[in-house]
């Protein structure tokens, strides 16, 4: 009697370590498949940091033209007005 007991006991721990190695397998697939999502959102964000570097030197040079124009513009103005009535 004593002795199934304790084969009760024993048989009610292995089912117990068997849950718990077989949860700790899920967990592992589920921290690779967080990895692969982190490694996917790393590399999106270093493609997005590219893109908005691009665009943002792309804006800097439409902005420089823009000033150079103007500056240009009323420059030329300036010769307009001044050169004849000198």
């Amino acid at each position: 009697n004593k002795t199934a007991a304790i084969q009760a006991q024993i048989d009610d721990t292995v089912g117990i370590m068997r849950e718990n190695i077989n949860k700790v397998a899920e967990r592992g697939e589920h921290l690779d498949t967080l990895q692969d999502k982190t490694d996917n959102l790393a590399v999106s964000a270093q493609g997005f940091r590219r893109g908005a570097n691009r665009v943002r030197k792309q804006m800097w040079w439409k902005d420089f033209r823009a000033r150079m124009c103007l500056i240009g513009g009323v420059v030329i103005l300036l010769i307009v007005i001044i050169v004849p009535s000198v």
